[in-house]
């Protein structure tokens, strides 16, 4: 403890002895000859913010080649800080900050690991703009602290003044996103309200945008979900459905469908992967080398040493579903990127073309050179641990299923938590056997060239599922790269006529108040089917007929992946799907 304390010290003191020759031979870091000064620069990451909602900044810190600047939070507490601060004028309020995550390197003049950013950092700010303000544009003056090194040298502790430009459009004007090669650098779901100054009181707390809508959204149910272009006849036959309960809220995929079924139709997928070449011809090898079958002794410890063999790839196909479903929002905006599914197209066409031999993946070569030892057959370990090996390296007959069944837990879990046990049970299916091959109960077929055909069938059928997801990778690039964002925004202002109204708080309001429903379009300006919705469907007199007693909200999520967009999606259960996205609230009773 006393050796960590001097090791802060003893850096705290080499920082200061740097910097006092810095600044002598230097002088002011902008001089000729000494590290330039690191630049500002802010942006803002639409058109323009609305009146009663929220704008969000980036601050840019362009840091010299060959220098740092310490992070938000050094490891040391004696070193300084990066902190940037923001005065905005009245009617403004700064509500969320976040910092980049700083990396991690070691310099000569400390013995310990320094938390730093360097080249550049993007700093986030989040602020509420008050329902009062006026449209124009305006000047938040702000200051950016920081301390530059590099290996060797220390400048002095400076602090630069910036000020921050904000636009704020008109209320109901449709606004477009800027600078998104800037803001998807920054994680605003982390953005935490600024800390108070030392010696200062903590600031008040700001109600923001999201607690509003929040507050009223508690008073309304959902009752319909949907999402894509939809023609005039199928919205509203879907408003129609809706209105008389015959339609299934929850866009639950399993609806219809027994969950019995569900469940036996994926264990026997499972067992059907048995009968591949990858694994059928295996299992001889793998009972002797677990020393299960004939070498167990008896039928019941080999029966349960077959069981351990098979729980571990049931385990180990569980978790691969829970990692991949449960790896936060990133799921459901990789759902949506055509980039993922193009490359989960080209994985499945390489699988595809290595089931008819057109190319060899097999990893299952390296299984029996795991973890054998002669010594421990027969152990409960060595089953457990060659269960989870083969599970990992079943190779080309097994993957292509396993990564479908992934694929599909992961979309359907919004929609019904059940589906993070699809890929346990697919493990399951797959261990079926196991137990009774230990225990020498052998009712699979004999190895033939019948599995040349179960192979080739597994090949057509996840050919089908890789044109799947090339088509969608090609309706997404179509649908996000081929639209006019102006013309769309035109097209939402063009609405207006209609009765749509762009602040969601305010149409809950008043739908609770006149006990209405309500219709939320969730939309973006980079959206091409928003922009077919409004020139089409949302124009039909008979859509406008369907919709006439509705409060009707045209919410812009710009970014559905980040908030408030985010929140307010994942709210409403439609959170991760591709926009356009609709839902349909009623009021509750005496709401």
């Amino acid at each position: 403890m006393q050796y960590a304390k001097l090791s802060r010290i003893v850096t705290l003191v080499t920082v200061l002895v740097l910097a006092v020759p810095a600044a002598a031979q230097f002088g002011p870091l902008d001089q000729p000859g000494g590290p330039p000064e690191a630049a500002v620069a802010t942006y803002q990451d639409a058109s323009g913010a609305l009146p009663g909602g929220q704008a969000r900044l980036a601050v840019v810190i362009e840091i010299p080649e060959g220098w740092h600047i310490n992070a938000h939070e050094p490891l040391d507490e004696y070193l300084i800080p990066t902190r940037v601060t923001l005065e905005p004028p009245d009617g403004f309020a700064v509500v969320g900050l976040v910092y980049p995550e700083p990396i991690l390197a070691s310099f000569s003049f400390s013995q310990d690991q320094m938390a730093v950013y360097e080249h550049s950092a993007a700093i986030g700010l989040v602020v509420n703009v008050a329902e009062n303000v006026a449209p124009g544009e305006y000047a938040l003056p702000g200051t950016l602290q920081y301390q530059a090194c590099n290996d060797t040298v220390c400048a002095p502790p400076k602090t630069v003044s910036f000020t921050a430009k904000l636009a704020v459009a008109a209320a109901g004007t449709a606004v477009t996103s800027q600078h998104a090669e800037i803001f998807e650098r920054i994680d605003f779901g982390k953005a935490a309200a600024p800390a108070a100054a030392a010696g200062e009181a903590p600031p008040e707390p700001v109600e923001t945008v999201s607690e509003d809508w929040q507050a009223l959204a508690g008073a309304f149910t959902v009752t319909g979900r949907n999402s894509g272009y939809l023609g005039s006849d199928a919205f509203i036959e879907w408003v129609e459905d809706v209105e008389s309960g015959a339609v299934d809220s929850s866009l639950n995929a399993f609806a219809g469908k027994s969950a019995l079924a569900i469940v036996v139709l994926t264990l026997l997928g499972g067992l059907a992967l048995n009968l591949t070449p990858c694994v059928l011809p295996l299992i001889p090898i793998n009972l002797a080398i677990i020393g299960a079958g004939a070498r167990a002794g008896s039928r019941r410890r080999g029966f349960a040493l077959g069981g351990v063999y098979g729980l571990a790839i049931a385990l180990v196909y569980g978790i691969l579903g829970v990692i991949a479903v449960l790896t936060g929002s990133s799921f459901g905006s990789i759902n949506t990127s055509p980039w993922f599914n193009l490359a989960i197209a080209v994985v499945f066409v390489v699988l595809a073309l290595a089931m008819f031999d057109l190319i060899q993946i097999d990893f299952t070569r390296f299984q029996n050179k795991v973890a054998i030892d002669k010594s421990r057959k027969g152990t409960f370990y060595l089953a457990f641990g060659m269960g989870a090996v083969s599970a990992l390296l079943a190779g080309a007959c097994v993957a292509p299923v396993v990564i479908f069944v992934i694929l599909l837990a992961r979309d359907l879990y919004q929609a019904n938590p059940i589906a993070l046990a699809l890929p346990f049970l697919l493990g399951v299916g797959m261990a079926l056997p196991w137990p009774f091959l230990g225990a020498g109960l052998s009712f699979l077929p004999k190895p033939g060239g019948w599995m040349v055909k179960v192979k080739y069938a597994f090949g057509v059928f996840i050919l089908a599922f890789a044109a799947y997801y090339g088509y969608l990778s090609y309706e997404l690039l179509s649908d996000r790269y081929g639209v006019d964002e102006a013309e769309v925004a035109s097209s939402v202002e063009g609405l207006d006529a209609d009765g749509w109204t762009a602040s969601l708080a305010e149409g809950l309001a008043r739908a609770q108040a006149e006990n209405k429903p309500v219709l939320v379009d969730f939309w973006a300006t980079w959206c091409k089917n928003c922009l077919t919705m409004n020139q089409t469907t949302f124009k039909e007199p008979r859509v406008r007929e369907s919709l006439a007693d509705y409060v009707k909200v045209k919410y812009q999520a710009q970014q559905p992946d980040a908030s408030p967009a985010r929140d307010v999606m994942e709210q409403f259960g439609v959170g991760g799907l591709g926009l356009p996205v609709y839902v349909i609230l009623e009021p509750h009773t005496g709401g």
